[in-house]
């Protein structure tokens, strides 16, 4: 489009200098903005998805059979739940285990990649408390339950 330009790895803009692994998106007048890095992409695709970091920060404390993820996490169905412990599952984040029964009981237990999310679950906890009012919070005092 008339007006723009794509810059590419190695240009440089007055306030940030060299970019890194980014493309810059500038608008004449406008300023710059930069494309997320390829791996922030594939992080959320994994987690944009519904469900998938509640699921992980569930497992965080410890491993859990199915029912006990199920009362963990209000709202979620079954076949949701079994979605994402499934492609958790797939990605090497959490293993399964099947326990002889009677009653037959599945286990799921983060791996070390799974594990290696905590911190980052940590800080956007951290962050939502700060910036994402809870349900009926930004209504005034006297319109709340």
């Amino acid at each position: 489009m008339a007006g723009e330009t794509a810059d590419t790895e190695a240009d440089t803009t007055a306030d940030t200098g060299p970019t890194t692994a980014h493309t810059a998106c500038t608008k004449t007048g406008i300023g710059a903005c930069t494309e997320p890095e390829s791996a922030l992409l594939r992080v959320f695709e994994l987690l944009g998805k519904r469900w998938t970091g509640v699921v992980v920060a569930s497992l965080i404390s410890g491993p859990g059979h199915f029912a006990e993820l199920k009362r963990a996490i209000p709202g979620i169905s079954e076949r949701m739940l079994s979605d994402r412990l499934s492609e958790l599952a797939e990605l090497g984040l959490l293993t399964r285990e099947v326990e002889p029964g009677p009653p037959l009981r599945v286990n799921y237990e983060l791996t070390e990649s799974g594990h290696g999310l905590r911190d980052s679950l940590t800080e956007l906890t951290r962050w939502a408390e700060r910036y994402l009012p809870e349900e009926g919070k930004h209504c005034p005092s006297e319109f709340r339950d």
